[in-house]
């Protein structure tokens, strides 16, 4: 599914564009609504007030449902954090936005404490130890990407990363899981055939990895298990093997601790890299070449 915003029709106003990538449409978590608690009076006042002004600066008119969540200290210290859901129909998305506390600011985006590194916690986040990698342990630059066998993105981002790879030498690749499972029905298949190869060679893992993206167009539900046993034979793995570890729920858990970690990242589109914790949904050539460029000056220093 390729979407160039997070909202459509009149929750667009409210996101920002992102590239075309492969992304789930997943039902609404209860969970991630905006949750009323008790407020002052004061904040009370200054819920109206936002409330008012989202509705005429997005043009949220009376069939449009808008909750606000609790205001709560964000990095800024003058500003309260205000998650917002917004309902039209069936449709249901959050996001937040901030609000000075004497009421007459809104901000849209991102606040960052400048006193921290706004990619530390990212890193925190991601373990790339017992996943496929390529490239110097001791690398300036890692490169995560997470991605999904039948992602038509992964695959283009797959075919560009070749000449990524020929350009830095001296940058390291780790790849790991995060098959879409709600619109992509052999990813998940696709992923256990990825780490089985892994798990008997992590060379041949590149092998296995490249045939699919490879085959993509030719793979089905119906023959994709076929079609890893083929790509693990010809990558010099034993077949036997092979489909042991394919029906086994170790490798299960390895893709769904991935998946985990993934989504603890706030990943819910493919491809995304992280370029030293540096997010990067799409994986947009020119971009990704210009953070690893930024990475590599800042080693050097």
């Amino acid at each position: 599914m390729c979407k160039g915003a997070i909202f459509a029709g009149a929750l667009a106003a409210f996101v920002f564009a992102i590239p075309c990538l492969c992304q789930e449409a997943k039902p609404a978590d209860p969970s991630a609504a905006p949750v009323q608690t008790a407020v002052s009076p004061e904040q009370a006042r200054l819920m109206k007030t936002t409330e008012a002004f989202v509705r005429q600066l997005f043009g949220w008119g009376p069939n449009i449902k808008v909750t606000l969540g609790a205001f709560t200290p964000s990095a800024a210290a003058d500003f309260y954090t205000v998650p917002i859901e917004v309902t039209v129909g069936e449709q249901k998305e959050t996001g937040e936005v901030y609000v000075s506390k004497d009421g007459k600011t809104l901000l849209r985006g991102e606040i960052y404490n400048m006193s921290d590194d706004p990619f530390a916690a990212n890193r925190a986040k991601i373990h790339s130890d017992g996943n496929p990698s390529k490239g110097p342990g001791d690398a300036p630059v890692t490169i995560v990407e997470f991605a999904d066998f039948e992602c038509p993105h992964c695959r283009e981002l797959w075919e560009a990363l070749t000449a990524i790879e020929t350009r830095y030498p001296q940058v390291r690749v780790v790849f790991k899981d995060f098959p879409l499972t709600q619109i992509h029905p052999w990813a998940d298949t696709a992923a256990l055939g990825g780490r089985c190869a892994f798990e008997q060679s992590p060379e041949a893992f590149w092998k296995v990895h490249d045939a699919i993206f490879e085959s993509q167009d030719l793979i089905s539900p119906e023959n994709v298990w076929d079609k890893l046993v083929q790509f693990a034979t010809s990558a010099g793995l034993n077949a036997d093997t092979f489909k042991g570890c394919l029906a086994s729920p170790d490798t299960q858990k390895a893709i769904d601790a991935n998946h985990a970690e993934g989504v603890a990242l706030g990943i819910t589109s493919t491809p995304t890299v992280y370029i030293n914790g540096r997010p990067l949904v799409g994986g947009d050539v020119t971009t990704l070449s210009q953070y690893i460029d930024f990475e590599l000056a800042s080693a050097k220093k």
